[in-house]
């Protein structure tokens, strides 16, 4: 339902009977619904204004598209999809079912190493495996000197091709499924496994003792929402990437948004694309919640622990090893690469130009950061001032952002602005003939409005759930000693929530760090971050040279992960 459609109902429903005397309007908005308002449409115009490209498409692009790239981008995207939902699942659903269900060797170290992936942008893994991988890296120079073969002597897995950039994506993303698994997975009651083991041990054929164990017939079926809630986010990073697929050379309906617009200059057939695109990422949200309201599953009321089987022997290294890999392939191969690479040059590299990098991109992510969250405050304060259905969707369209890819976004605020600036200069010219020229387009306000509408999400419910936690007598009791509204969110909830404000800052801080797509499309002329200098410095072919400021974003991005650690540990500080 649209915003407009929402209004509408909502006025339809709460309408008040006209008076009898004089005519009056049958609804008055409140002050503070139609401030949430207008907050929210500006953050979701881009969104709209690439729905629309696809909605009354220009037939004459839309025929070229579809005669030339258009089929080899969807099946690209598509076998990628599936690749990475495969592997995903393959790593998350294992991991998460060992270290929820039982105690082995180092178990409290993987459990949070598991997270690692999380702080490795996808794009800088790609760059890694290249490296380690390459004819002249490591392990084809290890099998030369071995072996004393030389070029086209042996056969060794090319990196660059469906295949490997499946194994990048799936070792970057399983993270999501694993943490929403395994919190299912300890959630659940010891007394449902105790049944399924009943029922287990009475099985003769050792395949019927697998379909009847617990994991079968109560684990992953309880946790079957969870799964296909965190699935679907890796999903929707895979759609979104934009690095690893360009690093490979891959066709997908990312990489064929940029060719039409650098390559071709076709801005609408890249609006048209970026359509495309965001319809899948639409289908994959409609999935997500139709799993989720056909689940029937429901746990007992009075749920006790489950209490970690112990292993030894050759099954605790076992545990150990299937835990370790996805550790070892995601996080440490990489970290160690670009580690070995930003030695080499350290004394090259670190210099005035990299500290002018890092300025521009810690201040820009700062400043994003302070942005978001300052909007999330105004929208959540305004959403629970007075709650309702209305209030509630008007939240929606301004969240909407985060699952929306930032190559398609960064189209969206470019039509946007684009329409805009040139508004604004025409009506100049006009009245005054003077040429504004681009007032908004191509600087930092560009790049921040684009950061506002893809990282909203995460500002909004951070903020929310630290309001959520407030006991609401604390804030009575502040109104009833004549506070007003404002006085009571500055003086009162603000202070007690900071934890929640600075979670919420740290997090747009680090999206903002590695984001590429809409930096990179956006970002005013001769202004470069981290991840813009790496994606260059990687796209000609200076791998060990990207290495300093793809390990500089690694780095900071450990503590959103550090962080999430801390958090679970404490939740769940008996599955640990």
């Amino acid at each position: 339902m649209s915003a407009s459609e929402t209004i509408d109902k909502y006025h339809a429903d709460t309408a008040a009977p006209a008076a009898s005397a004089g005519w009056r309007l049958p609804w008055r908005p409140s002050p503070g619904a139609v401030a949430l308002f207008l907050i929210a449409i500006p953050i979701s115009i881009p969104i709209l204004v690439v729905l629309f490209h696809l909605i009354a498409p220009d037939i004459e692009v839309w025929n070229h598209l579809r005669r030339t790239r258009l089929g080899e981008y969807v099946s690209h995207s598509l076998w990628l999809m599936v690749g990475v939902g495969i592997g995903v699942l393959l790593i998350g659903i294992p991991t998460a079912w060992l270290t929820a269900r039982y105690d082995f060797f180092a178990k409290r170290t993987l459990v949070w190493g598991l997270m690692l992936p999380l702080a490795m942008p996808a794009y800088i893994v790609a760059y890694a495996y290249i490296g380690v991988m390459d004819f002249s890296g490591p392990l084809q120079s290890l099998i030369r000197d071995l072996t004393g073969w030389g070029f086209g002597d042996y056969w060794f897995p090319q990196i660059k091709s469906l295949t490997g950039a499946v194994f990048i994506l799936s070792m970057v993303f399983y993270p999501y499924v694993y943490l929403l698994a395994r919190s299912a997975f300890l959630e659940q009651s010891a007394s449902l496994y105790e049944v399924a083991q009943l029922s287990r041990g009475a099985q003769r054929n050792p395949l019927s003792r697998l379909i009847n164990s617990g994991f079968m017939r109560v684990g992953l079926p309880l946790a079957r929402p969870a799964i296909v809630a965190g699935l679907m986010l890796a999903l929707m990073e895979t759609l979104a990437d934009y690095g690893t697929v360009h690093a490979f050379g891959l066709t997908t309906l990312t990489t064929g948004i940029f060719r039409s617009w650098y390559g071709l200059g076709q801005i609408e057939a890249a609006a048209q694309l970026a359509g495309v695109l965001t319809i899948f990422v639409l289908a994959l949200l409609v999935l997500e919640r139709t799993s989720r309201r056909r689940a029937a599953y429901h746990h007992p009321r009075a749920i006790r622990p489950i209490e970690p089987i112990k292993l030894t022997g050759w099954r605790s290294l076992g545990a150990f090893t299937v835990c370790l890999l996805p550790i070892l392939f995601g996080f440490l191969i990489p970290v160690l690469q670009l580690g070995s690479w930003s030695l080499i040059n350290s004394e090259r590299f670190l210099d005035q130009n990299f500290i002018r990098l890092a300025l521009n991109t810690l201040g820009l992510a700062a400043a994003a950061a302070l942005l978001i969250v300052s909007i999330a405050i105004a929208i959540v304060a305004l959403k629970r001032a007075r709650p309702s259905r209305l209030r509630q969707a008007i939240t929606d369209i301004a969240t909407m952002g985060y699952a929306i890819p930032g190559a398609v976004i960064a189209v969206g605020v470019f039509i946007s602005l684009g329409y805009f600036d040139n508004a604004i200069d025409g009506w100049m010219r006009d009245s005054f003939g003077i040429s504004t020229g681009l007032l908004l387009s191509g600087t930092l306000v560009a790049l921040l409005f684009a950061y506002a509408v893809r990282f909203m999400s995460l500002g909004v419910f951070s903020v929310d759930a630290g309001m959520a936690r407030l006991r609401p007598t604390m804030l009575d009791a502040a109104r009833a000693l004549g506070h007003s509204p404002s006085s009571v969110l500055f003086r009162v909830t603000l202070p007690m929530i900071r934890r929640s404000l600075l979670t919420a800052g740290l997090l747009v801080f680090v999206e903002v760090l590695k984001e590429l797509p809409a930096t990179l499309v956006l970002r005013p002329f001769n202004f470069n971050t981290l991840a813009v200098r790496t994606f260059e410095l990687a796209n000609d072919e200076m791998l060990i040279e990207a290495a300093i400021p793809a390990l500089t974003i690694v780095v900071i991005g450990l503590l959103p992960v550090i962080l999430l650690s801390r958090a679970m540990t404490k939740g769940n500080n008996a599955g640990c």
